[in-house]
This record gives structure tokens, C-alpha cells and sequence, in this order.
């Protein structure tokens, strides 16, 4: 992936995820003051549609899991990367922890 400048970066067409229209389009990023609209996920047009409906299920659910306290934007990760074929569990402070796939077993000897 070529390296973009600022500039290019807010150029970009930003729209919300987690609003698609019903024709497979997306409604322009952000909301007004005092809408009734969720939580916006907000990525450039050619993230939404390079990724799946799952990815974009997930990041959605993740932002809007995140809330908006104290009025500030949240960021959290759009595409998570698992590595050695884990899975991702929260911990009760909020942060992502890779587990493997191998589930501790207990043992009984007669």
C-alpha cells in the first residue's frame, strides 16, 4: 500500500458502515447534533467495499459496543488480525487479548 499525505487521506469519500442504504450504497460518514442515528463506523468507500458483510458486521458492533463516553470519538480497529489461528476475547478492562485455539482440558483418573 502506496503511502498517502494528509491531504489525499481527507479527500477520501468517508462513509458509515454501519448505515448501508437499500440499494447496497452508504450514507456520508458522521450525523447532526441530536440525531436519532447509532453510532457511526466511518471508513473510506474503498475499505467498505473491499470488506465482507462479516467484517463489517463486526467492526460496527465493536464501535458501538465501545460507546462515546464523555462526547469524544472512539477509534477501534476495523479489520481485527487474528495470528496463529487464535481467537479474540475481551478482558474485563476492554482490551483485545489473542488466545490460541487450544482449550485447557482436565484430566480424570479412575
Amino acid at each position: 500500500m502506496a503511502k498517502k499525505g494528509l491531504r489525499e487521506w481527507v479527500k477520501e469519500k468517508w462513509v458509515d458502515i454501519g448505515a448501508p442504504k437499500k440499494d447496497g450504497k452508504y450514507q456520508p460518514c458522521g450525523r447532526s447534533k441530536g440525531s436519532k442515528r447509532a453510532y457511526p463506523k466511518c471508513v473510506p468507500i474503498a475499505k467498505a467495499r473491499s470488506m465482507s458483510s462479516s467484517q463489517k458486521r463486526s467492526a460496527v458492533s465493536r464501535k458501538r459496543a465501545a460507546g462515546n463516553p464523555g462526547g469524544k470519538p472512539t477509534n477501534v480497529k476495523t479489520i481485527v488480525k487474528k495470528s496463529n489461528g487464535g481467537y479474540i476475547t475481551v478482558n474485563p478492562r476492554g482490551f483485545g487479548r489473542m488466545l490460541s485455539n487450544k482449550r485447557p482440558t482436565t484430566r480424570i483418573f479412575t
